[in-house]
C-alpha cells in the first residue's frame, strides 16, 4: 500500500517549538517516574537476590471468576501508570509532533524506518499493552506499519532493564539469547509483516480517527487532544480491561503447575509459546515465571520459548491495536512471534 506523500515543507518550519519541547517533556517526566527511577532499583535488588518478586501466577483461585478477579487486580496494580502514560503519549504524539516529519522518518516502507521504530522504543520500555496505544497513536499519524510494529514490539522484547534483571536472575546467557534473538525477531517481524500486507487496505476506521495534521485545523489544541485522548482510550481501554478478566480466568489451562510436568521437549516449547502469545503480563514478570518453573523442573527450552512469546504480544494487546492494523497484520504478527519463540526454545533446547 503506498504511503501519503508528506505535507510540504512549511507545516514543519512553523510548527510552534513548544508542542514538541512539551511532548518530549511529557515523556521525560512520565517515564523517569513509571519505569527509569522504579527500575534503577529494582536491578540492585535483582543483582543482591537473584529475583525481582513471586510470580504472577503463583496461587491462583481454581474457581474462573475468582481467578479472574485475583489476576485483574494484581496485573493493573502493576501496570495502571504505564497504561495512562501510554495512552496520554499516544494522544500527545497526534496534536504535538508535526505528521509530515513522521511521515518523512517512519512513514516509509523502507528497512530504515522499521530500525528507527524500533530505536526509539527502547527507552520506553513499556509492556506490550502500554505501548500498544503509543503504537496506534502513531499509525493515526501515517507511521508505515513496520515502524510502529517494530516500536511495538521493540519496547518490551528488547527493554534493556528486562535484560539486566534476566541476567541477575536466569543467568546472562538467558539474556544473551532473548536479546539476539528478540533484534531478529522485532525486526523480522515488523520488516516481513509490512511487506506481506502492503497491498492491504487500512483499517477502515484509521481514515475516521485522523486527525488534521497541521495547526490550521480549526479547533484549538486542547479540544484536538482532547478529542485524541477519547478516541484512542475508547478504541484500546476497554476491551483491554475484558480482555485481562478472561485471561485471568483462564489461567488455570493455559500454564501447568504440577512439578515436573514440563520437560524439554519440543511438544512443551510449541504448547508454551502459543500461551504466551496469548497471555498478558506486566513488564518483565516473564522472568519470575519462569524462574519459578525452572524451579519446578521446566526445562531452557520451554523457557526460552515463553521468554520470548509472553513479552512481546498478547490477546489484548492484539485487540488493542484492531483499529490501527488490518486483521491479517496482526494475525501474522502473532504467529510469526509465536514461531521466533519455537526456533529459539528449539535452540535453547539443545545448546543449554
Amino acid at each position: 500500500m503506498s504511503q501519503p506523500l508528506p505535507a510540504s515543507g512549511s507545516q514543519t518550519r512553523s510548527w510552534p517549538l513548544w508542542k514538541p519541547v512539551l511532548f518530549l517533556l511529557v515523556v521525560a517526566v512520565g517515564l523517569y517516574y513509571v519505569k527509569w527511577q522504579p527500575y534503577y532499583g529494582k536491578a540492585f535488588v535483582a543483582a543482591e537476590s537473584h529475583s525481582i518478586g513471586g510470580s504472577i501466577l503463583a496461587d491462583g483461585a481454581h474457581n474462573p471468576w475468582m481467578a479472574a478477579w485475583q489476576y485483574a487486580l494484581t496485573y493493573f496494580a502493576a501496570v495502571w501508570k504505564a497504561a495512562l502514560l501510554g495512552v496520554l503519549v499516544g494522544s500527545l504524539v497526534q496534536v504535538l509532533i508535526p505528521r509530515d516529519w513522521l511521515v518523512r522518518t517512519l512513514g516509509h516502507q523502507r528497512f530504515s524506518g522499521t530500525l528507527l521504530g524500533s530505536l526509539i522504543a527502547l527507552p520506553g520500555m513499556m509492556c506490550t499493552c502500554c505501548a500498544a496505544p503509543v503504537a496506534a497513536g502513531l499509525r493515526r499519524q501515517s507511521v508505515s506499519s513496520g515502524a510502529a510494529l517494530a516500536f511495538w514490539l521493540s519496547n518490551p522484547v528488547l527493554n534493556p532493564a528486562t535484560l539486566i534483571f534476566m541476567g541477575f536472575v536466569l543467568g546472562w546467557q538467558f539474556a544473551a539469547m532473548r536479546l539476539a534473538a528478540g533484534v531478529i525477531m522485532v525486526l523480522g517481524v515488523a520488516w516481513l509483516v509490512q511487506r506481506l500486507t502492503a497491498n492491504d487496505a487500512p483499517p477502515a476506521s484509521e481514515a475516521v480517527t485522523t486527525l488534521p495534521a497541521c495547526e490550521n485545523a480549526p479547533q484549538p489544541f486542547l479540544r484536538r487532544w482532547l478529542a485524541a485522548l477519547w478516541t484512542l482510550f475508547w478504541s484500546t481501554i476497554p476491551v483491554y480491561i475484558l480482555a485481562v478478566l478472561l485471561l485471568g480466568a483462564a489461567r488455570v489451562w493455559l500454564f501447568p503447575h504440577a512439578e515436573g510436568a514440563v520437560d524439554n521437549s519440543l511438544l512443551w516449547i510449541i504448547g508454551l509459546a502459543l500461551a504466551g502469545c496469548l497471555f498478558v503480563i506486566p513488564t518483565a514478570a516473564e522472568i519470575p515465571i519462569v524462574q519459578a518453573m525452572m524451579l519446578a523442573g521446566m526445562g531452557p527450552g520451554p523457557a526460552l520459548a515463553l521468554l520470548m512469546t509472553l513479552p512481546a504480544v498478547s490477546l489484548p494487546s492484539l485487540l488493542m491495536l484492531k483499529k490501527a492494523f488490518s486483521a491479517k497484520a496482526l494475525c501474522l504478527t502473532a504467529a510469526l512471534v509465536a514461531l521466533c519463540g519455537i526456533l529459539t526454545g528449539m535452540v535453547g533446547m539443545f545448546i543449554f
